[in-house]
């Protein structure tokens, strides 16, 4: 048995290993992430985790992880930013008002499949011109839903949450140690 990493994120990894995991590979599927017309942000988020522990090849024994982190501003999907432009209308959209980190989960193994979805609310403050223009000159907003990561810089705009602090990172551990434990990973023995 081998469990399989369906992301490519660095930071999925190092959450992972806080829990004393390391993956035996990692295969970031290749799937359409487009949200569908009409398309509501939670049951998105885990249409998306789903798709992609599908798409992802592994042994009949082997158990895959995948996730997806969607930010949700009211009914309005707030996904990577395409550039400088998009990111600094999220970041403004989000300023001064609360929003919700959805973070879905799915563990596959062979036909089962396991799946949650942690939500989390955050608050992110109204950026002056020039914290907006300096975060988007780091370039730390690329490739992040919503334009931002609460674990690097733009965690000094983020005054308030409540929910999973992993989850908004991109891994709720809580529920991912559920899932595993569920597909029959050993997430607290240590051998």
């Amino acid at each position: 048995m081998k469990l399989i990493l369906g992301s490519g994120s660095p930071r999925r990894k190092e959450l992972l290993a806080q829990l004393g995991i390391v993956p035996d590979a990692i295969l970031p599927p290749d799937i359409d992430e487009d949200p569908r017309k009409g398309e509501l942000p939670r049951p998105y988020a885990a249409r998306l985790a789903r798709e992609k522990a599908a798409a992802v090849a592994a042994g009949p024994d082997d158990i895959i992880l995948c996730a997806d982190t969607t930010v949700a501003l009211g009914r309005r999907i707030l996904g990577k930013p395409r550039d400088a432009g998009e990111a600094a209308e999220f970041l403004t959209m989000l300023g001064g008002r609360r929003h919700e980190v959805i973070t879905a989960v799915a563990v596959r193994r062979g036909a089962r499949l396991w799946a949650r979805e942690s939500v989390s609310a955050v608050k992110m403050k109204r950026l002056s011109d020039a914290e907006l223009n300096a975060y988007l000159a780091g370039g730390e907003w690329e490739g992040k839903a919503g334009a931002y990561a609460i674990q690097g810089s733009a965690g000094a705009f983020i005054p308030w949450i409540s929910g999973s602090f992993t989850g908004i990172v991109g891994l709720p551990l809580a529920e991912t140690a559920a899932l595993l434990q569920a597909a029959g990973w050993p997430v607290w023995r240590r051998e």
